[in-house]
């Protein structure tokens, strides 16, 4: 038990850790988001800057997230039961693997030279980050569930 314990906090912190980051770049620095998905050559549109301010919106949720996973490290006795911690973890999978899930039509796209945005570096790191994110707090989950 207590190494389940000690991987639920190990989770939460890497949760915070992510979602943190998310805000950063969604909702801080927003620009530079929109141009992780906008080619240069389509940046000076208004739709540009659309994209860029729905950023906010998007880090405002990942803020959220960033928050939740702090508080309840700090007062994981809040949620002391095995059975609570499942659900903690298996929402913070779900969002985790939304991320990932609405990438993968897109990378599957670039596959056959098309797709919206490219899956490629920064996006390539946060595809993968977001379902190497998924898998661990559905091993959280497991872990708890056995």
């Amino acid at each position: 038990m207590l190494e389940s314990i000690k991987m639920f906090d190990f989770i939460l912190i890497a949760n915070a850790i992510w979602f943190g980051m998310a805000f950063n770049v969604f909702a801080l620095r927003n620009a530079i988001f929109a141009k992780i998905l906008v080619p240069r050559e389509h940046r000076d549109t208004p739709v540009f800057d659309v994209l860029a301010e729905t950023g906010k919106f998007l880090g405002g949720f990942n803020l959220a997230f960033c928050v939740l996973n702090v508080l309840i490290l700090i007062n994981s006795n809040i949620f002391p039961e095995g059975e609570q911690r499942i659900i903690l973890c298996s929402v913070f999978a779900l969002a985790h693997g939304s991320q990932f899930i609405a990438n993968v039509p897109i990378a599957l796209d670039n596959l056959r030279g098309k797709g919206v945005w490219q899956v490629k570096g920064t996006m390539r790191f946060i595809f993968i980050t977001d379902f190497i994110m998924m898998v661990a707090n559905l091993g959280i989950v497991l872990l708890y569930a056995c």
